[in-house]
């Protein structure tokens, strides 16, 4: 969206300190590095580092608009147009609340446990076979991804499909008023940043901040099967329309005979009203039904019927999670993990075909006080699901390889303290035949073990 300095200004509540107010402004970066020429420099300032200091290298790279906290960091050449204010994030969700309030789209938002940026991607290819459809790229889901996401939308978009992350209590909020979604999603309440918080009571909670700007004309659609379901009693209080996802008759949409194809993807019916319709999703994992179900009952609410949406999952594509060389298939689920998500994921592992299941495990983060007891429910869980070989990669995780070993007939089980020392011994486990299922939290970067068994 094209907007003028002076627009800007207003918007961010800051003041023009040089400059032309006419100037015109079509896109946003927070980074110096990626920075064009034309656009608007946000300098954000962290707990660690103040990007005022890169403002030179922006202006450098042809950079000549910036919205700065510091006035002595604001360029002095007199041919930058420059709004001070007090707070360069906050102008960020200043301006993005401003332009999205300014656009006829219907927003959809989705948060979760787990699964949230599985059931964006679908949910957005669904709306994508009607509506020119926005959507948050990769994980862009936090207080300054978001914003950006927004800011950075075709003015055409009908629809924007934007997903909402969280650690503490209120961060979905903020995203909340920001966005006032016409569809809230929420795929579950599990552990997740569980350390941050009380309970998962306190997690529901937080995920219900979603609604929190929700009227009557509005819907959230939420996962009612299961040990992640919310708590429905608290979810009817309010005053938007609830649409409930799950396996009983209770639901508004009812899932069931879901059924795995081993590589090809996951099959189910589902049923609303007296619609019932058959989907075939071509990703792995079973638990990927209820993702693609509660993203179909979405697309219901924005005027999308199952028929539709059918033929659209038909055509679904993500990145690949299963890649097989050296007559071995590899498993890259690496890019977080909590104990839901671990569970998924050893599903996931068992519905592959292959000689023997390994599963190479890291640390899950954030877990509180309970860390170590759930970590061994992971262990047992593998032994459960029948891995041949469990590694288990960080401190956190040798709690993993106890767990596994205490089970009756448990797989083989290794554990090593850091990953260089797994990435020294690993391979030598490893042969054709294989099924390799690697995953960790963000914080252990399991993508590198991901490479060298490739490799």
């Amino acid at each position: 969206m094209e907007l003028s300095f002076g627009e800007i200004a207003e918007a961010v509540n800051g003041r023009l300190i040089g400059g032309d107010a006419n100037a015109r402004v079509r896109g946003v970066s927070t980074d110096s590095r990626e920075v064009r020429q034309g656009d608007l420099f946000f300098p954000l300032i962290g707990e660690k580092h103040d990007a005022h200091r890169f403002i030179p290298d922006a202006m450098r790279a042809g950079c000549a608009h910036f919205i700065v906290a510091r006035a002595d960091a604001a360029p002095a050449d007199g041919a930058s147009n420059v709004i001070l204010v007090a707070d360069t994030t906050r102008a960020l969700q200043d301006l993005a609340r401003f332009c999205i309030r300014r656009l006829d789209l219907k927003k959809l938002a989705v948060t979760g446990s787990t699964g949230k940026t599985t059931t964006k991607e679908i949910l957005a290819h669904i709306c994508g076979g009607r509506y020119r459809t926005a959507k948050s790229p990769a994980n862009m889901n936090n207080e300054i991804g978001l914003p950006l996401s927004i800011l950075r939308m075709q003015e055409d978009a009908e629809a924007a499909v934007l997903e909402m992350g969280m650690y503490r209590a209120g961060e979905i909020d903020l995203l909340a008023d920001i966005v006032r979604p016409n569809v809230g999603v929420i795929t579950n309440t599990g552990t997740a940043h569980i350390e941050n918080f009380e309970s998962r009571e306190g997690i529901r909670d937080a995920k219900l901040e979603i609604a929190g700007y929700m009227g009557p004309q509005d819907a959230l659609v939420v996962n009612a099967t299961g040990d992640g379901a919310p708590d429905l009693g608290a979810l009817a209080a309010g005053p938007y329309r609830l649409v409930k996802v799950g396996n009983t008759g209770k639901s508004d949409f009812i899932l069931s005979g879901v059924a795995s194809d081993n590589e090809k993807g996951v099959s189910f019916f589902l049923e609303h009203g007296e619609d019932m319709q058959r989907f075939f999703l071509p990703i792995l994992g079973t638990h990927n039904a209820m993702n693609a179900a509660l993203a179909v009952a979405a697309a219901s609410c924005v005027g999308i019927s199952m028929a539709e949406a059918a033929k659209r999952l038909n055509k679904f594509s993500m990145s690949n999670k299963l890649t097989g060389k050296n007559g071995m298939k590899v498993i890259d689920d690496t890019y977080n993990a909590n104990p839901d998500s671990m569970r998924a994921a050893l599903d996931m592992l068992e519905t592959v075909r292959g000689i023997r299941k390994v599963a190479v495990l890291g640390d899950m983060n954030e877990l509180g006080k309970r860390s170590a007891e759930y970590h061994r429910q992971i262990g047992a869980y593998a032994a459960e699901k029948g891995v041949d070989l469990l590694i288990a990669v960080g401190e956190k995780a040798a709690d993993i390889a106890e767990g596994a070993r205490e089970a009756k007939r448990g797989p083989d089980v290794r554990h090593f303290e850091t990953k260089e020392r797994a990435l020294e011994e690993m391979k030598g486990m490893l042969t054709a035949g294989d099924v390799i299922l690697v995953k960790g939290s963000r914080g252990m970067a399991m993508e590198t073990l991901v490479k060298r068994i490739l490799e």
